[in-house]
């Protein structure tokens, strides 16, 4: 059985401005130093944790802690179905179930925001499983881990699997993980970013989505 296991935000839906919304008011909240707006589309895709250590290093443990606390709080009541799916996103799932692809997300959003949003957006029927971060991101916190968690729960053989994502993370993931990679140029991440973290092949818009997967995986 050959496997997909796909990012959500920048991949399955464009969800900037319910992302970026949460972290402006996560880092007010917070008394953290302002960013650029640049800066916080670098956000989507990542875990927070990941985040948070990057741009603000000296925070500890626990205040990273309180500062995805804020955010949650905000996105769980405000941000989290400011999204859209990519136009041609849901046709190219269709035409890979039908293929005979089992379908997964593998998304460092948090399992419960998931389970949410895809019920709300009529997207359920689309995944045979759906795997994220833990609520309080602290463990699966990296694309890596809940790729390796997906893996195993999918009961998917690395070699017979392939992580599509938008951002570099995605792809070396699917590599750390022995998977093969696809990268997509609709979403956040930009052709030298995904190519230099090693993605087997890019493709530029959701129709050529079953194109890049038969390629890759036959």
């Amino acid at each position: 059985m050959k496997h997909l296991f796909f990012d959500f935000d920048g991949t399955i839906a464009d969800s900037q401005r319910g992302i970026v919304d949460g972290i402006h008011h996560m880092i007010e909240a917070s008394g953290l130093a302002p960013l650029d707006e640049a800066t916080y589309l670098t956000f989507i895709g990542p875990s927070l944790t990941q985040s948070l250590h990057r741009y603000y290093p000296d925070l500890g443990d626990a205040a990273v802690r309180a500062a995805i606390r804020h955010y949650q709080d905000f996105y769980l009541d405000e941000g989290i179905f400011e999204l859209e799916v990519y136009p041609g996103v849901t046709t190219a799932l269709a035409d890979l179930r039908e293929a005979g692809y089992q379908i997964n997300i593998a998304s460092a959003k948090p399992e419960p925001m998931l389970a949410k949003i895809l019920p709300h957006f009529d997207l359920s029927d689309y995944f045979d499983g759906v795997y994220g971060a833990t609520i309080d991101e602290s463990i699966r916190s990296t694309k890596a881990a809940v790729l390796a968690y997906a893996l195993e729960n999918a009961e998917a053989l690395p070699e017979d699997s392939l992580m599509i994502g938008d951002r570099d993370n995605d792809m070396l993931g699917g590599a750390q993980n022995g998977t093969k990679t696809l990268g997509v140029l609709y979403g956040f991440g930009d052709a030298a970013e995904l190519m230099n973290a090693g993605a087997d092949a890019v493709i530029e818009r959701p129709d050529e989505l079953p194109g890049g997967v038969h390629k890759l995986l036959g």
